[in-house]
């Protein structure tokens, strides 16, 4: 009993921490082509930019979630705008509970 209490207390601290400390943050510009709230139980929201590119390269898609939905909402304010989209990276997530991506979007502004 004392054991499997350690491994859920082991658990849920490493849950925490990858969900707190972010290995990356950055910044993406493009288009936002799809967004939609998903999952049986744990509700995100993922989308997908279309990236701005090099004229003559193909399109590139960033996939990315969202759990604010503050944040969910301005992104269904500028579909179909070009905007850049703020995102913090989180790796070694263990459910897809959490997200389906590790990109998580933390603010979006509208490029003029």
């Amino acid at each position: 009993m004392a054991s499997l209490m350690a491994l859920l207390i082991i658990a849920s601290l490493y849950t925490w921490l990858v969900l707190s400390w972010s290995y990356s943050k950055g910044e993406r510009a493009g288009y936002v082509q799809k967004f939609s709230e998903k999952g049986w139980i744990c509700k995100t929201w993922e989308g997908e930019l279309a990236m701005i590119n090099v004229p003559g390269t193909l399109t590139e898609k960033f996939l990315f979630t969202v759990k604010d939905d503050r944040v969910a909402i301005k992104i269904n304010e500028t579909m179909g705008k070009k905007v850049v989209l703020v995102y913090e990276e989180h790796v070694g997530i263990p459910s897809s509970c959490f997200g389906e991506t590790g990109y998580y979007i933390k603010d979006i502004q509208i490029v003029e």
